[in-house]
């Protein structure tokens, strides 16, 4: 039987994928290329190699075409900018993401700004960041686009709620902070945003009617931090080893589930939850990037 407590990412993002497979058919009947998405790939961290990896399966499974730049650690930003350069102007490919984090001598700043903003599917470029603000359309960041389709597939009211962030990154908690307060639906939330500075953290999620964890730290989120019947939304993935599992780690998130599931209305489980929702979001950002839905 279905929990009506959770918030299921895999089955919402199995879902999605249906929807975007039938949208790429669609493109396919009308004699048009299948969408295209590109990934880069500096150095080799294994968190990195695990989300490209599932961002080339997922596009198999929803009919895109995926391309893979693997590129040595010790790449200079000339070399990497000549691989960008390349990107933004190739013919074939509709968008494509540098993944993050990048080796120590390579700026992320300059390697997001020399992306294309229209093929910028992330959506971490400055124009896109711009017209987010300004609730222009554009490319979304994968997160909490992710996090903003929960909401809305899950019919969860947000207009005139109070919802408390966690986290202010420019990857998921500042965007999502914008997106939960401006005027649309979802939104129009009165929104809180905490980070590490911010003081009483606790006494602030305690009136969050959502609650959006982005923080970082597993385990951080307690029962007593959450109101009574709060939405919360399990934004962290962490790998804790554990020798006394038969893997020899699990997952957890930025909220003690244990713990929260009890007292709070709904919940996004670790694994099964947003981070499923990220990889699907890239995907229809990178379909919309294919049908030009945005013009810049």
């Amino acid at each position: 039987m279905t929990d009506p407590k959770i918030i299921d990412g895999k089955a919402l993002s199995s879902q999605l994928m249906g929807e975007i497979a039938s949208e790429v058919a669609s493109l396919l009947d009308q004699g048009l290329p299948a969408p295209h998405l590109a990934a880069v790939l500096v150095g080799d961290d294994p968190a990195s190699q695990s989300y490209v990896a599932s961002k080339e399966k997922a596009c198999k499974q929803a009919g895109l075409i995926s391309s893979l730049y693997k590129l040595p650690g010790d790449i200079s930003m000339t070399k990497l900018f000549e691989v960008i350069d390349f990107l933004n102007t190739d013919p074939e490919i509709d968008g494509f993401i540098v993944q993050m984090p990048l080796p120590p001598q390579l700026d992320p700043g300059k390697v997001i700004e020399r992306i294309n903003p229209s093929r910028d599917v992330d959506g971490f470029h400055p124009v896109n960041a711009g017209r987010m603000m300004q609730g222009i359309p554009g490319f979304v960041p994968a997160t909490p686009l992710g996090i903003m389709t929960m909401l809305e597939r899950y019919r969860i009211p947000t207009e005139g709620k109070h919802c408390v962030v966690l986290g202010r990154s420019n990857i998921v908690g500042t965007p999502v902070s914008l997106l939960m307060s401006r005027k649309a639906t979802p939104g129009n939330a009165t929104v809180t945003l905490c980070h590490s500075k911010t003081p009483d953290i606790s006494d602030l999620s305690l009136r969050a009617d959502i609650l959006i964890a982005a923080i970082g730290q597993p385990g951080f989120v307690k029962a007593k931090m959450v109101k009574e019947g709060a939405v919360v939304i399990d934004v962290g993935i962490h790998r804790i080893t554990d020798s006394a599992r038969e893997k020899g780690y699990y997952i957890t998130g930025d909220v003690d589930f244990g713990e929260v599931y009890p007292k709070c209305g709904m919940i996004t489980p670790v694994p099964g939850g947003v981070g499923l929702m990220t990889i699907v979001s890239l995907l229809q950002n990178t379909l919309k990037a294919a049908q030009k839905t945005y013009q810049y």
